[in-house]
């Protein structure tokens, strides 16, 4: 009996200039399945996806779709044959409506003039299809959230009929709740026939909704297995071509000195009445679904945000942190939660992003001893790069984050804030994160870490607090962190 594949992707090759970004790659996904793609950044995974969607032409290999094979793989080619991908970044237009999104390609069925009320009805047909009825079709999309964009994303692909749907990372920006409702989602499409190919990062979404996975590392095919026949560390066994023993390492820290203490603190918008300390060498957490007000807390206290009440003590004496630089005179660092928009000059070098604090106020630069710092300062790090001379956007996901942090240890540091340390990037660079997060508090750096991962801040925190709409609702003990306990504060239960 013959394999029913919907896509059969063999022997492909891509090449950008002398770098090779895939080798020999497979990729057979059967009719009906959810089959998931993995592998750590830089190993393909999305050259392989542009390629399958048509906007990557391929050197090398063969496309076959539900049989025919793809002798023109343009991104049109690619939607008519029936693939369509959900991509990160949405392919909306934020002033138009919802119903003129998802039929964009399609608004008038007939006629010269287009029929808005039977465009919103068709719209809000898709939309009741798959259990979102309650999103009106009339709305600007750009009014929406990211999750119920990214339903009018969704909706927007079936109404061309695909027979594929690609997911990029579809949970990056979602809360826990929103992504239990993608998920859930996923294998309701799946029912309706709907063959799925999911990348993404977090290894218990994969294990929670896949049938399949390949695994991918450094442009080459390692293997294709059954999710049920394979273990966690057996997969990132697989991604990293080692055995990782453990992902977040033994904490050695002693805790010391109280270095912060926040009372009452309070902003215009959304924080109200926050009081918390952070001790030398402790890893403090904080927990709470999107809009909770953890990092607007944390920009108050970097002077990044105006505080309208409340009192900052750091090392036992009253602080008025007013702006960034300030803070950062202080000893204390901010790594944003967005780390292309906020934390890097993408179209910089990386020798400019290392250096961006250290530079502060300094008038003549002596570049040779500068670039000697920059490249010890990654060298700490083991950030993986060409030369210091590249722009930051050369570098894989994983390697940008080191950068962007590595700024913050050129500086004498007593205090870091840490906005989503590691979000998009793969298993490997988190485990030299948490290495680095480790060797901080090792030193006496106080570290606080904003994540939305509970599995991270329960492997990495000494303490955990909660808050929900501007307010903390608890404390959670190193002996009592529980994903069910922090999950319980972040709702109100």
């Amino acid at each position: 009996m013959t394999t029913d594949y919907i896509v059969q992707m063999n022997h492909i090759s891509k090449h950008f200039g002398g770098v090779t970004a895939l080798d020999d790659v497979k990729l057979n996904v059967v009719r009906g399945e959810i089959h998931a793609l993995i592998g750590e950044n830089g190993a393909g995974k999305s050259t392989l996806m542009k390629i399958l969607a048509g906007a990557y032409p391929k050197d090398e290999g063969t496309i076959i779709i539900d049989g025919k094979e793809a002798t023109t793989a343009t991104p049109r080619a690619m939607i008519d044959m029936g693939v369509s991908v959900i991509y990160q970044e949405f392919m909306l237009a934020p002033d138009l409506t919802v119903a003129e999104n998802i039929f964009i390609d399609n608004m008038n069925e007939s006629g010269l003039f287009v029929n808005w009320k039977g465009l919103k009805k068709r719209a809000k047909e898709q939309l009741e299809k798959i259990g979102f009825g309650y999103i009106d079709p009339g709305k600007k999309v750009g009014e929406l959230s990211v999750a119920y964009q990214q339903i009018v994303e969704i909706c927007k692909c079936l109404a061309k009929d695909s027979k594929v749907l690609v997911f990029d990372e579809p949970t990056a920006a979602l809360t826990h709740s929103e992504t239990e409702k993608l998920l859930n989602l996923i294998r309701k499409l799946k029912e309706d026939g709907v063959t799925i190919l999911y990348i993404s990062h977090r290894l218990e979404e994969l294990f929670a909704i896949s049938d399949r996975i390949t695994v991918l590392k450094d442009g080459k095919y390692v293997d294709t297995v059954g999710t049920s026949s394979i273990t966690k560390e057996q997969l990132v066994t697989m991604m990293v071509g080692r055995k990782i023993e453990h992902l977040f390492p033994e904490r050695h820290a002693e805790i010391g000195e109280e270095i912060l203490r926040v009372q009452n603190l309070s902003t215009a918008d959304l924080v109200k009445n926050v009081s918390f300390s952070l001790r030398r060498g402790e890893v403090l957490g904080f927990s709470g679904l999107v809009g909770s007000g953890r990092t607007e807390t944390m920009r108050a206290i970097f002077g990044a945000d105006r505080k309208t009440s409340g009192k900052i003590g750091y090392f036992g004496k009253e602080v008025d942190i007013k702006n960034p630089k300030q803070a950062i005179k202080l000893g204390i660092g901010l790594l944003p939660e967005d780390r292309k928009t906020q934390g890097l000059l993408l179209k910089q070098p990386i020798r400019i992003n290392t250096t961006l604090v250290s530079r502060q106020g300094n008038g003549f630069i002596n570049h040779r001893k500068e670039k000697a710092e920059v490249k010890s300062l990654l060298a700490q790090i083991a950030t993986k790069y060409g030369s210091t001379e590249d722009n930051a956007d050369s570098l894989s996901g994983g390697n940008q984050q080191k950068v962007a942090l590595a700024k913050w240890l050129a500086i004498d540091m007593k205090l870091i804030i840490l906005d989503e340390p590691t979000r998009g990037v793969d298993v490997g660079a988190k485990t030299e994160i948490y290495r680095i997060i480790n060797e901080l508090a090792e030193r006496g750096i106080g570290v606080i870490i904003i994540s939305s991962e509970m599995e991270e801040l329960i492997g990495t925190c000494d303490r955990v607090i909660v808050m929900r709409e501007g307010r903390i609702t608890g404390e959670v003990a190193k002996e009592n962190l529980t994903e069910n306990n922090l999950i319980k504060l972040a709702m109100g239960v």
